[in-house]
């Protein structure tokens, strides 16, 4: 049973412009970590992502969720997990905080994580081995559908991992081919022009397929210029994604996204402000055949459901480490799956979560294992790092999920 919980304040200041975009200039990437420790000294590990600033109020409200875990064994609480995330979820005096988003929620995420990593860790295997390995009933368990019932039912969500589980060995190929990894540090937001150059070039030679480009600049030609420079670079062959984070208004959105058509860019991410569901269909309608993607700052099922119903997204980045966790990823990926739009996650965790989630969505769910984005900041801080060959991730061997942090 879970003896010990420990809540964690860890920040990792960057250095030389990394990780800057058109709104968030100075980043300090953050995890407010959550550890269940049980009787027998196995630890899991799981965490939510900030960029510094009120990490510490994170762990305060994770703290509150994870010490109503001691005394309980976790195969008894991942049974029914789904009971336990809507719990916690809907706690009457948290909830007004959010409800379901904001600082609760990344607590919320954190505990969650670390739940799932230290059943994953109990069982002695990788999480993206025990997802696939439960059935359709027990995954369904652990998830909370509560206000899906319009869109995503019980049954319909045993019927969709029903009739994907008859083909999923099919997709077992992928754990020893691994999937592209996509890179975004090629293109910072501080990098000059000539270090975004530099990156990409490097990027194409180390096997990279896929890169990203930050923009959103005051001066809209600076960004046309730069997407030119690293298609140029890349190639015709290479998929280019261009990311604002949320930087434009939707007049801005609109002649800025029609001026850097001509470059092709496979996407345009997070264009105006995440919750502006009008301005996302508004956007999307205007610039077909161009994509939208967007979700590192949808906080929530619900939000993503919206979205899918207007049909607005081309591609959804659900990230693990802003909603409530991996049981929230997979009831969105399920939604993602019933309405035919890929999952890319947001890497938020640096990759390390969502390798294994990546490996979840295409062989249990057949969502194709289209790329992952890769950024190596801070892969010398964990215990078991992402690894990438040739532009290409590596399928995880050790059981848990990839989340523990050297001390």
């Amino acid at each position: 049973m879970i003896k010990r919980v420990a809540v964690k304040d860890r920040r990792f200041v960057l250095q030389n412009g990394a990780g800057s975009d058109a709104v968030h200039r100075d980043p300090v990437y953050s995890y407010a970590v959550t550890e269940l420790i049980d009787d027998s000294g196995v630890k899991g590990s799981g965490f939510a992502f900030t960029l510094g600033a009120g990490n510490d109020l994170v762990c305060k409200a994770a703290a509150f969720y994870a010490e109503q875990l001691k005394g309980l064994d976790i195969e008894e609480v991942m049974a029914d997990f789904g009971s336990w995330f809507y719990r916690f979820s809907n706690e009457q005096q948290f909830r007004w905080l959010g409800p379901h988003k904001g600082v609760v929620h990344l607590a919320l995420a954190s505990v969650t994580n670390a739940c799932y990593d230290l059943w994953a860790r109990k069982r002695g295997v990788p999480l993206w081995k025990l997802l696939t390995d439960l059935s359709p009933g027990q995954l369904v368990n652990t998830l909370d559908l509560s206000y899906m019932e319009d869109e995503l039912t019980k049954e319909e969500a045993l019927a969709i991992i029903g009739d994907e589980q008859k083909t999923m060995e099919d997709r077992l190929p992928v754990l020893s081919k691994g999937y592209p990894g996509y890179d975004t540090s090629i293109g910072w937001f501080n990098y000059t022009d000539d270090k975004v150059k530099e990156n990409c070039k490097k990027a194409v030679d180390n096997g990279f397929t896929a890169m990203k480009l930050k923009v959103g600049s005051s001066n809209p030609e600076r960004d046309v210029r730069r997407a030119h420079i690293v298609r140029e670079v890349a190639g015709c062959n290479v998929k280019v994604m261009l990311d604002a984070n949320q930087k434009w208004n939707l007049p801005e959105a609109l002649k800025i996204c029609n001026a850097l058509k001509d470059m092709e860019p496979y996407w345009i991410e997070e264009p105006t402000h995440p919750d502006d569901l009008y301005a996302h269909k508004t956007l999307a309608d205007a610039i077909r055949p161009v994509k939208l993607a967007l979700g590192e700052h949808v906080p929530n099922r619900v939000l993503f459901k919206n979205f899918l119903q207007a049909k607005c997204a081309g591609f959804m980045q659900v990230d693990a480490v802003r909603v409530g966790g991996v049981s929230e990823f997979i009831t969105v990926s399920l939604l993602c799956k019933k309405y035919g739009i890929p999952v890319v996650p947001h890497v938020g965790d640096m990759g390390q979560l969502h390798q294994h989630l990546v490996l979840f969505n295409h062989i249990k769910l057949g969502h194709e294992a289209l790329f992952l984005e890769h950024i190596p900041h801070l892969k010398q801080y964990f215990v078991e790092p992402v690894q990438i060959e040739k532009g290409v991730y590596i399928t995880p061997q050790e059981p848990g999920s990839s989340c523990d942090l050297i001390e």
